[in-house]
């Protein structure tokens, strides 16, 4: 089953038992699904739905650490509820582990010799990590791999 119709199955179910904060949410996302294949004039495949429940992810987080700074705790909770509904439609996080052992095999690749290398090296990475890792922590192991 895709992406796409895991989403909208999920919706249907949220919309039988009533659950408002789910429905909501997976409108949101299948919104910016819409927006997004409107804007691109193509039908969205599942790595492209998964970069587009990481922007809203991010946006999440990124609103929780404003509204904790403002004292809203209520607020925040409701995004921290947001961002547990979109966690469920993105695939299995990679340990660092295995995230160390992708950047050494990129770098050997490209034969990376320094920072002039990064961004082949990122390039590689993205398509193989897109969405299973945070990509600013993949970054700056490869800065620290690369330089040191």
């Amino acid at each position: 089953m895709s992406l796409k119709q895991k989403i909208t199955d999920d919706m249907k179910a949220a919309m039988r038992t009533g659950d408002t904060r789910q429905r909501d949410t997976i409108r949101l996302l299948q919104a910016a699904i819409k927006q997004r294949e409107v804007d691109d004039r193509q039908e969205l495949d599942d790595v492209a739905i998964v970069t587009v429940i990481e922007k809203m992810l991010k946006q999440r987080r990124d609103s929780i650490e404003q509204y904790e700074g403002a004292g809203r705790s209520d607020l925040a909770a409701a995004e921290k509820e947001e961002v547990n509904i979109l966690s469920v439609y993105m695939p299995k996080g990679l340990a660092d582990e295995e995230i160390e052992t992708l950047v050494a095999e990129a770098i050997s690749t490209v034969d990376a010799k320094g920072m002039q290398d990064m961004g082949k090296v990122m390039a590689i990475l993205k398509s193989n990590i897109a969405g299973r890792a945070d990509m600013a922590k993949v970054s700056a192991i490869v800065k620290a791999k690369i330089s040191g």
